[in-house]
Formats: structure tokens, C-alpha cells, sequence
């Protein structure tokens, strides 16, 4: 055998085909494998060896077994936030009162930019639908923003702490003078926190003796004692409002007309690539149950609440790629890896950022590849196996996906025999993380 080797060697660096370091490397592999015994040696060696190198990449490697299991990938499903996205979000459009304006700034700063008009120009911090959209989301959020020294650049600059989906309000919010600290005048009575089946969150703020929002912001009906504020996914928060908050103040009866001129306005911010919220509003007399009743459920108190709903407005955030993601994609297209997008955004926003990062590419049919997970689940019950397994074998983005949705995709495609690769950095990743062949967090 170890003849064998040495003759191999040599016709290797006759050859000149070969460096000497390599045929070194291949005559010693040879001569290792010849003796079985030493065979998972040599092979957990390796697997030290590219652990040891990914480390140096900041990726830490949990078991072994995931080095290896690494390069026989066929598919990478991905989450969007915080792993296709860099997570940080700026406010670029509003549309309140019937009115859409544009935002201007630099991301986190609010003393940089302004509210502008789009059609006249015009800075519009003192707008009524301005004032009253950006309250109410106030009211709806926790996020905070606070200057500090950046660790690494000693550079002062503003940081949100809070989920990323709220910091453009609270920044966009301060421009116009509304400080987080605002939320302390308004006593926070009920909060129903934002689910993947819900789409939204919801509080209820007790706004007794007050005859309009704020100063300068939209009128409170007289009698009123408590407001509820939704703010979350626009599909699912119009199929709730009842009316809709116009510039002068007035209140309009949502026609389907209005809805559909509503949804042409979020598809257009869709159709960007950015996150698009809803704001709405309801002004309630009392409450139909006592908040600290425990027999009444989440569920219905949250059914109670968010019934005839009054729109203000929509905000549009958007989240800017990641440096090099559109490479990465191409790189593994390039090695025969199918990359998979799963992202809780509408389908629009989704296919618009799937072409931005080379997920879709211009020949792509979005009817075939991109689809939204309401498909999956047509009834109650997800889609027999082989209807889910065509679906799944040709889509490479799915949109409005929850955590079982993603789960269910995973399975599908591991039954048409394919190892997967699932990356996510949130809670509602953790079901398909674990369902992977290869999970990373």
C-alpha cells in the first residue's frame, strides 16, 4: 500500500498536473484509508479542520455533523428580517387622510429630514392626518429611541431598542415633535400583542375628557371614554374598518371604493419593496367586558375591539438588503443550490425584494414562483402531500408565511428527497429551524 502511494505520488509531480503539496496530501489520504479503522479519523480530522475555519468566519458549528451535511445542500430556505435585510428600518412613505406625502432623513436621526406633501412639495409636519396617524401608532407601540456612542466608532448616533417595525414611527414620529414620553399622558388600559394569526397589534388607550387627539390632531367623538388602536397588516385591518379619516377631519364611510383606492395605494408601496402598516382607530363609550375578567378570552376581546374600525393611515418602511446577499445567491445558484425565500410580507413586497437579491431573476414567472401561503391552506387543512410537493417544487418565494407554513414547506421538500438548509434569527423560525437538515441561526 504504501508503494502504492509512493508511485502515485510520483506520477503525480512527473505529470507537472499537480503541486508537490498536493500530491503529498493525496499519496498520505491514500495511505490513511487503506486501514478502515482509521477512516473516521481522518474524517473527523476534516470536519475539526473546516469547523476551524468557518469559526473564523464567525459561524460557531453545533455538531459536526452539520460541516458535512453543509456541502451536500440542495435547498436554503431563508427568512427575510435580519438575514436577507439588515433589520433597520426607515420610514420613506405616509398616506393619511386621503393625502400621501413623502418622508426625507437619514435612518434613526430625527433631526434630520422632514414630512412633505408629494404633490405640492410642501413640508407637512402640522397636518391633522399627520399629527393623528403618528400618535395613534404611537399609542400602539413599545420601541424607544435614545442617543448613545457607538462601541467600535465612538460616533454618537441614534439607537431603537424595540422591535424594528416600530422604530421608523417613533423616529418619524419625533420629527414632527411627538417624543415616546407623549405615551405617558395616554393610560394604557388593554394590550393585545401582534400573532401570526392575528397580523396586528391592538391596544386600548383611556382617552376620558378629551375632545380631539391631541393638539391639532383628529376630533374624539363626545362621550368617548376609551380608544382602540390597530396597527399591523393592511389586508387584514381593512377587512375591519368601517370608515376612513379624511384631511379636514371629517370622517367618510369606507366605500368599496375607498378600500380599493387604499389598496391601490399599498400595492404601489408594495410594489417598492417596502413594509407597508396600517393605523386604525375606534372610538368606544366603555368597554363590553372587564379588562381583568378571566373568563373572557384574548380572542374575543380582541374580536370585540377591533370591529368597525376607523382608518388614519398607512406608513411605509423599507429595510435595506444586505451587503452581498445578491452575490451569495448567485453563488449558490452557481453551485445548483435552490435559495428559498419565507417572509411574513405581502406577496408584492416579497417578489419585489426576491428581485432585488437575485432570488427572482428577470425570466421568472411570478405567477409560478412566487406565491403567498394562503395556497397552501386553501380550507383549514394544509394541501394533500402531492399537491404541496408540485406547489413546493417550483416556488421560490413564499409570502404571509407563519410559523407552520414554513414547517410544512420544509417537509415537502424533504419528501421530494431534497437536503435543506434553513436560516432565521426569529422566534417564528424556530419550528422550521429544527425541521432542517441543517439549521442556522
Amino acid at each position: 500500500a504504501i508503494v502504492l502511494c509512493i508511485v502515485i505520488f510520483a506520477i503525480g509531480v512527473t505529470m507537472k498536473r499537480y503541486d508537490i503539496k498536493y500530491m503529498l496530501l493525496i499519496a498520505i489520504t491514500l495511505a490513511f484509508s487503506v486501514v478502515r479503522q482509521v477512516i473516521p479519523l481522518c474524517t473527523t480530522i476534516s470536519l475539526i479542520n473546516g469547523s476551524s475555519d468557518m469559526v473564523k468566519k464567525n459561524v460557531l458549528v453545533r455538531k459536526l455533523a452539520a460541516v458535512e451535511m453543509l456541502g451536500s445542500a440542495s435547498v436554503i430556505c431563508i427568512g427575510k428580517t435580519g438575514t436577507l435585510s439588515e433589520g433597520k428600518m426607515t420610514m420613506v412613505k405616509m398616506f393619511a387622510g386621503g393625502v400621501s406625502y413623502t418622508v426625507e432623513g437619514n435612518s434613526f436621526d430625527p433631526t434630520a429630514g422632514c414630512i412633505r406633501r408629494m404633490e405640492a412639495e410642501v413640508e407637512a409636519a402640522g397636518d391633522m392626518a399627520v399629527k393623528s396617524s403618528l400618535l395613534a401608532a404611537l399609542l400602539c407601540c413599545k420601541t424607544t429611541l435614545s442617543k448613545g456612542r457607538h462601541a467600535e466608532t465612538g460616533e454618537e448616533r441614534y439607537e431603537p431598542e424595540g422591535n424594528s417595525s416600530e422604530a421608523p414611527i417613533v423616529e418619524v414620529a419625533r420629527k414632527i415633535g411627538l417624543l415616546e414620553d407623549v405615551r405617558q399622558d395616554y393610560s394604557r388600559v388593554l394590550e393585545i400583542p401582534f400573532s401570526s394569526s392575528r397580523k396586528m397589534v391592538l391596544t386600548v388607550t383611556d382617552v376620558a375628557g378629551r375632545s380631539e387627539l391631541c393638539p391639532g390632531g383628529m376630533p374624539i367623538e363626545a362621550g368617548t371614554k376609551y380608544l382602540t388602536v390597530c396597527k399591523g397588516a393592511p389586508n387584514f385591518i381593512l377587512e375591519s374598518c368601517a370608515e376612513q379619516l379624511m384631511e379636514d377631519g371629517s370622517v367618510q364611510l369606507m366605500s368599496e371604493e375607498a378600500r380599493a383606492e387604499v389598496l391601490r395605494v399599498v400595492d404601489a408601496y408594495s410594489s417598492m419593496g417596502l413594509l407597508v402598516l396600517a393605523i386604525a382607530t375606534r372610538c368606544m363609550p366603555e368597554l363590553p367586558f372587564l379588562v381583568d375578567d378571566k373568563d373572557v378570552t384574548i380572542d374575543h376581546k380582541f374580536q370585540v375591539c377591533r370591529s368597525g374600525l376607523r382608518l388614519v393611515g398607512l406608513v411605509a418602511s423599507i429595510d435595506s438588503d444586505r451587503d452581498g446577499v445578491p452575490e451569495s445567491v448567485e453563488l449558490a445558484r452557481g453551485a445548483g443550490i435552490r435559495v428559498v425565500m419565507m417572509t411574513g410580507d405581502c406577496l408584492k413586497t416579497a417578489v419585489a425584494i426576491a428581485r432585488n437579491v437575485n432570488i427572482l431573476q428577470k425570466h421568472d414567472d411570478e405567477e409560478l414562483t412566487a406565491v403567498d401561503c394562503a395556497r397552501l391552506r386553501p380550507g383549514m387543512d394544509y394541501l394533500p402531500s402531492p399537491e404541496m410537493d408540485a406547489l413546493t417544487s417550483s416556488t421560490c418565494v413564499f409570502a404571509q408565511a407563519q410559523p407552520e407554513d414554513k414547517l410544512e414547506i420544509l417537509k415537502s421538500l424533504q419528501r421530494q428527497g431534497l437536503v435543506t438548509a434553513m436560516i432565521g434569527d426569529g422566534v417564528n423560525d424556530a419550528p422550521a429551524l429544527n425541521q432542517a437538515n441543517i439549521g442556522v441561526a
